[in-house]
């Protein structure tokens, strides 16, 4: 969950954010808070693209790999209609495995 600060800047990031290449991970996350077990998040060190935000990418990241496993993807911080932000990469946009 974000904090109130954190929140402060990351909505004036929003205004003006634009797609940028960053890389994430996939977790495993048992809060069953949302959308299942296996989640995709920052690996740290990318502000303002925080491990705290929820990733909204394609599927295939959480099913077709390992858990652990990193990607490099183009995103964006967003919100939806004012809601809580989040990480946006299109669903059919390509990513690249990062193989360590």
């Amino acid at each position: 969950m974000l904090n109130i600060s954190s929140t402060i800047e990351t909505d004036e990031i929003i205004m003006n954010s634009k797609y940028n290449y960053i890389i994430v991970q996939s977790v495993r996350c048992n809060n069953g808070v949302q959308h299942g077990d296996i989640h995709v998040c920052p690996v740290p060190g990318q502000y303002p693209f925080t491990p705290d935000l929820f990733v909204e990418c394609p599927k295939s990241m959480k099913t077709d790999y390992p858990v652990g496993t990193k990607f490099r993807i183009k995103a964006k911080i967003t919100d939806k209609e004012g809601g809580t932000p989040f990480i946006y990469s299109h669903y059919s946009w390509p990513f690249e495995v990062i193989y360590e």
